[in-house]
């Protein structure tokens, strides 16, 4: 393999990584700052702190709208995480082929030169 090529794998594993830590981050963002004051806010009035048909109607707005919404954006997060993670693992495959066939061609060489 070449340089170039090498240094390129060295630094996508790296790279690729950090962007799936960095939406894991974001993903517990979303949960703490979304969906957790969601809750909090739906036991609050379910507990008696807001009654009546505008909360009843609230409360079946963010069980039904709002809680699955961020759900899904925490699916997506958590698929391209997933999407990421195969990434490195297809690196991972690409460099050792790679480092398999500048093997085999150096061995090659050397047979015929030391030969």
């Amino acid at each position: 393999m070449d340089i170039i090529g090498g240094a390129l794998l060295k630094f996508a594993r790296p790279a690729v990584m950090n962007v799936g830590s960095g939406l894991s981050n974001q993903l517990n963002i979303v949960e703490e700052q979304a969906l957790a004051p969601m809750r909090s806010m739906i036991q609050q009035v379910s507990g008696g702190a807001w009654i009546g048909l505008g909360a009843d109607a609230f409360v079946e707005e963010v069980q039904t709208l709002m809680v699955p919404g961020v759900g899904q954006v925490g699916s997506l997060i958590s698929g391209v995480v997933g999407n990421l993670i195969h990434a490195t693992s297809i690196i991972d495959q690409a460099d050792e082929v790679a480092s398999g066939l500048v093997d085999g061609v150096v061995d090659t060489f050397s047979n015929i030169f030391n030969g």
